[in-house]
Parts: C-alpha cells; structure tokens; sequence
C-alpha cells in the first residue's frame, strides 16, 4: 500500500510500523551521512581513491587563479565543475587551454564556491544504478545533440528534436527538451558555429557536454553488458559511499571490458540518482529499477501491511470498533483506531470529533507505532472522499436502517446499503455479515473475503446452510436458565464462546444491541487472527464507561437515581436503547431527554418518536446547538407529533423546547430518587460533566415539588 504525503515526490510504502518512505530515489534507510558525503565531490574522490577505486585526480580551488595553476599541475585536458552541483550544472569537460578554464570557472562559480579542477577521462558516459549494494541497472548517456541533413538550421534541427512526444520540460515526460541556452551557444560559438548555421548531412553536434538526461540527454540500457569487473566496483564505490541507492558516474571508453584493461574512472557517486533513463531508455531494455527498490526495502516475506479492519453499519460501529480494538489490546497489539469520538493511538486519543473518514483513516495508518488498524468507517466519508486505503483485511457490515436519507445523494436503503457494502469489496480474508439484515447478508456475493455471518438465532436458512457446508458464523443461541450461549461455528465444529451475562456490556442480557456488537467484535477479531481465548478475556473485561466509549450506554448511578447517556440519533438506534431501558428493573419513572439531528427528514425524526414513545414516562425534547438549517423548535415540534401521533399524553411531553445544557438541567432536577434518566446526548463531555456534577441535595427543594405523574400502562412497555 502507498500514500502520498504531500504535492511533489514523497510517498509512504506499507502502513503502521511496517512504513518505509521513499522520495524520488530517496529511502527511509538513506542515511544523512552518505547524502552529505555524495555532495561533496572532493570528499567522494578521497574515499574511493583510498580502497583503491579508480577516480580522476582532481584539486580544490576558491579562485580563478587557483584554477588555472591547477590545470598546469594535473595536465590538460581537464574538467571544471561545482563542488556540490547536481544533473551537470555547471560542468565543463575537455577543456584544453586556460580560456576555456577561465570561462568553465564563471560557470561553475555561480553554483559552488569552492569548484573542482580534475584530469578529464575519456570514453563514454555510463550511469550505473546501484540498489542494495547490487548493481539494478546501466544506461550509457548520450549528451543532448543534433544530426545536420545540409538543409535545416541548427535551431530547427532543435526544434525537430524536441517535437518527439517523449520529450518535455524537466521531469514530465522520459526526456527533456533541448534549450539552446547559454552552454548551447558557447560550445556553438568555440565551432564557430550560430544556431542559424547548417550542418552538413550526417554530421553530429553536441550542444552540452554531459549526458545528463535533464540538460536534454538520451540513454541507452547496457545492463546486460557490463563487465563483472566494472559491476563489482560500482557496487564496492555505493557502498564505500553508504548509500542504499546510488548513481555511479562511470567514464570508460568500453563498459563491456574490465576497467582494469581499458582504463575507466568513477566521476561522481549520486544521492537520489534519476531513474527516467531506466525505466524507459531511448534505446534498449526498460528496467523495473522501482521494483529493485521496494523489493530492497521490502525484503521477501517481510511484511508491509498491518492487520486492518473496517467496520461500517448504521449503529453500533463504534463500540463495535472499541471493542474489536480492546481484543487486540489484549492479544498485545499496539491499536490505532479511527471513532466517532476520535482518533486513538494505543488507548490515547490523539484527534478529537467525528472522524471516520479518510483522513482520520490515514492519520491512524501513517502512526510508525502502529501495528494493528481498527477504523469505524461512516458512509459520510466514504461518499464525499473514498476509504482512504485501499485493501482491508476484514470488512464488517453491522447493518443498515433509516439514517442520513436524503443527504449526500443516498435516498433509499437500497443506495445506503450499496454505499456500505464498498467496505466488504475490499475485503481481502472475511466480511463479516448480519446473517439477520437482508441488505447486509447478500453482500457476501461482492467480496473476495470469506464471509462470517453474524446471528441472534440458532442457525437457520442461509447461516445452516453455511455452516454445514463448513463455513464460519457467530450465532445466539438459548441456554439453560434463561441465559444465552454465543456460539462459534468453523470448519463444521460448533465451539461455545461466552454466555451472554459474561459480558459487561450486554447489562446482564438487557442490553441486546450490545450482545450483538459483542458478537461482530468477536467475528472480526477472529478474522484478525486473534485466538477465541484471547476474543473471550477480550470481551469479558471491556468495559462501557464513559472514557472508554464516551455515548455508548454511559451509566452514572451515584445519585439517588440512575442516568443513561447514550448517543443514539436515529429510530434504529432509539429502538435499541429505548429496548434497554424497557428490560432495565426500575423503581421509578423512566424520563427520557429525547432530540433528532435537524438535517433527517421529517419522516425520519417520526419514527424516532415512535421508537421512544412506549418506554419513557416523561419526555424532554431538546434540540442540538447545531440545528443544520432547521428554524428554532422546529425538530422539537416534529419530535413532539410525533410522540403525540404514538398515542403519548400531552401531559407526559414538557411544553418547550430546549437547547442541550438546558433540557440534561431540567431532566436531572426532575428525576426522584428510584427514577432513571435517559440522556440522548450531542455533546457528549458537556453532558457527562453536567451529570456527574449534579448535586441532588441542592436541587433537593425542586424535585420534592415535582409534579407527580400517572404510570402508563405496563403493556405500553
């Protein structure tokens, strides 16, 4: 997997702590060392001279002067160039009287102060890429030229040149343009020669004297050519330099005879060397040179992936994700995880909000410390921007209900479900199904995982189906004394996993929403590769207070009455709760602060009422700070016919309409001891800190003055 980390060349390979990152020819394990020591020429030349690497004799010098005393001492021809330049700027070779020295130093001290003076090697100019120490590839560079044909001028002779497609400007295409620049002009003018002039036919001109493809050059591939002797040195130069990727600048008259018989020197040793003229040579063999690289940092059977799982569905994912994330705690994983209510890295939240986009996705996987993935992935994100991976090991769908209908260009189940089921196609190991949610079950046909199907009965129809043909699914199934046995179907073997009442958060079977999130935790962890030992101790110990899953069946019970806060904001979800709170044994009355995001339908906030209209003896409509373009009251008046359409008493509903702070105040003042208080929350820190800073002695005088309320009736419930 990649990620590009910002606009130019730097792109991550692999996620979490397999991570490496490259840029251009770059690596993770180039060290600053060798980078710096390729950049400066002089040092280079030492080291290598020193193992007996052959290299040009060459001085260092700060003055024109200098220069000129040098190329008397070392001999012409010589060479002048930069100490520290790059793609041949700057570089004059060949160079046989003072003149051309004095002019060769104006140009290569603009670029460097300090500028080399060395013996000028003969023979051709070949590039010879070094990766891991081996040699990956060899282009012979041809410096940017033309042919005269002893009709067209120079210039159009150029001109025909850069009209081949494969030529652009820098490095957007294979080759770059030729400029009749300045370097042009005076190699035109030593001639004397203008880009007017006409070449008669067959003869070759250069217009630079280095074959740097940048300045205009061409390549040709000579990989199979080279001379073991000459592939060995490269290969000991990289190495005395420290590079992992290296460009050995090698002269020689013939690459196919050994240096030590022709003769040959290396000129440079290149940090971050051009890959262009491998990867598509103006003549010869392309070479996969990027492929040597990643194999290099991704040795074979060295992983580049981090165990990944993506869970999706309309409720239940985050805790469903926090759960699956507790497991793999437990198996000693170091978690990233993506939520509702942030970004966690090894149990600390390191983002806060609603992030369970790409972004966050991203964030979570680029962490050098992560080893394992859990990303709640929303149907928002995926819509607006992708998933932002590519590949899961195991994509969950828990299932699809009415929510968010109408926004994003998602007006039916049917489009919902299709928008969800992206997770599952990606899925390579499992997608684990609601066997129970049609919508949900038929994916299995769409991704290239094995499916785990999840039920909350005994096999049946597709799930007996697939168990007996010795498929994997995760069932509830009666047991003795009224309690419930989650069971683990695989390879034909029916394997117990844990009674319900083993889970904290199933609220001793109350809560059976969670008993299902238990079982999708259960399932992904499985197809994480996490042993049911581990998935057993994993859900045992997970816990729903409110740092650990903030909205999701929070319990405060240190005042004379309880409170729920739950972040329940749509009818499947209130379904959920409200059923909870119903199968809760409560001396008192059941007040509900009830509310619906203002951006759902009209329809949508009705059925929400009538999800918590049988359970709640005493509604508190509010509506959140962000109303998302309704007018003030207006979801509240929905909410409020809505309840009224159920068959709710007028008395029962408080007559206004509040804002968050206000309606968790009024609520909390209302309660009697015995009562409990369900609180579905928006801003969820505000809420829990004004619940457990509630102080009942002080607001003792209003709830004795409390209106009492008649008890509907427990049918209704």
């Amino acid at each position: 997997p990649w990620m590009r980390l910002n606009d130019g060349a730097l792109i991550q390979l692999g996620h979490g702590c397999h991570q490496q990152r490259i840029e251009a020819a770059l690596t993770s394990g180039t060290p600053l060392t060798a980078v710096e020591l390729a950049g400066d020429k002089s040092m280079t030349s030492r080291i290598l001279a020193d193992l007996a690497i052959p290299v040009p004799k060459q001085e260092v010098v700060t003055s024109l002067e200098a220069a000129l005393a040098a190329a008397e001492r070392l001999g012409y021809p010589v060479v002048v160039k930069p100490l520290d330049g790059n793609q041949g700027r700057g570089v004059s070779t060949g160079l046989t009287v003072p003149d051309q020295v004095r002019s060769a130093w104006e140009r290569a001290a603009e670029i460097s102060r300090e500028v080399i003076v060395e013996t000028h090697q003969a023979g051709c100019d070949y590039r010879i890429l070094v990766v891991g120490g081996k040699v990956a590839a060899v282009a012979q560079r041809v410096p940017g030229h033309v042919v005269g044909n002893g009709v067209q001028t120079v210039r159009e002779l150029v001109d025909q040149v850069n009209s081949d497609p494969r030529r652009g400007h820098g490095h957007e295409k294979s080759l770059t343009r030729i400029e009749l620049d300045a370097e042009a002009l005076r190699l035109l003018a030593e001639a004397c020669l203008t880009p007017a002039s006409v070449l008669p036919a067959g003869e070759v001109f250069f217009l630079r004297t280095t074959g740097n493809l940048s300045t205009g050059g061409t390549a040709i591939d000579r990989t199979d050519d080279v001379h073991p002797d000459n592939r060995r040195m490269a290969e000991r130069a990289a190495r005395a330099i420290g590079l992992d990727v290296a460009g050995v600048d090698f002269l020689c008259p013939d690459i196919t005879r050994s240096y030590r018989e022709v003769g040959g020197a290396i000129v440079e040793v290149n940090a971050a060397p051009g890959l262009r003229m491998h990867l598509d040579p103006s003549e010869g063999l392309p070479r996969d040179v990027a492929g040597s690289v990643i194999e290099m940092l991704f040795p074979r059977g060295c992983p580049s992936r981090i165990p990944l799982a993506a869970i999706t569905g309309t409720n239940g994912k985050t805790t469903t994700t926090r759960m699956v994330g507790h497991i793999l705690t437990t198996a000693g994983f170091n978690v990233g995880m993506a939520t509702t209510d942030g970004v966690y890295i090894d149990g600390v939240r390191i983002a806060e909000g609603d992030l369970t986009g790409p972004w966050s996705s991203r964030l979570v996987l680029r962490d050098p410390t992560v080893n394992a993935a859990v990303l709640e992935t929303a149907r928002g994100g995926i819509v607006r921007a992708g998933l932002g991976w590519r590949k899961c090991n195991v994509g969950a769908v828990i299932n699809v209900a009415a929510d968010h209908l109408g926004l994003g260009g998602i007006d039916d189940l049917d489009e919902l479900a299709r928008v969800k089921q992206i997770v599952v196609e990606v899925a390579r190991d499992y997608c684990v199904l609601n066997a129970d949610d049609p919508r949900v079950a038929q994916m299995a046909a769409m991704s290239p995982g094995e499916p785990i199907y999840v039920s909350m009965e005994p096999p049946r129809g597709r799930v007996r189906r697939h168990v007996r043909s010795r498929g994997k699914a995760v069932v509830l199934e009666a047991g003795k004394g009224g309690d419930r046995l989650i069971t683990f179907h695989d390879g034909g073997k029916e394997i117990p996993l844990l009674w319900v009442r083993q889970i904290p958060a199933s609220l001793g079977g109350s809560a059976l929403h969670n008993v299902q999130n238990a079982m999708f935790a259960a399932a992904v962890a499985h197809g994480l590769g996490v042993s049911l030992e581990v998935i057993r101790q994993g859900l045992r110990t997970f816990r729903m207070d409110f740092d650990a899953i903030p909205g999701r069946l929070n319990f405060y019970d240190r005042h004379p009455f309880k409170v729920l806060l739950d972040y329940a904001h749509n009818a499947h979800g209130m379904e959920a709760i409200a059923r909870t709170a119903a199968n809760l044994a409560v001396a008192g009355r059941r007040i509900g602060v009830v509310a619906a995001p203002g951006d759902r339908r009209d329809e949508d906030v009705r059925a929400l009422a009538r999800a918590a209209a049988p359970v709640f003896d005493l509604f508190v409509l509010r509506e959140d700070d962000d109303r998302r373009g309704r007018a003030r009251g207006e979801t509240g008046e929905v909410l409020r016919q809505g309840l009224l359409a159920a068959g709710v008493p007028r008395e029962r509903i408080l007559p206004e309409v509040l804002d968050e702070e206000a309606s968790v105040d009024r609520a909390l003042h209302l309660a009697r001891p015995g009562d409990l208080v369900v609180i579905f929350g928006d801003k969820l820190d505000r809420c829990w800190r004004q619940i457990t800073e509630f102080d009942p002695a002080k607001a003792g005088a209003a709830t004795a003055e409390a209106p009492a309320l008649p008890e509907l009736a427990q049918v209704q419930r």
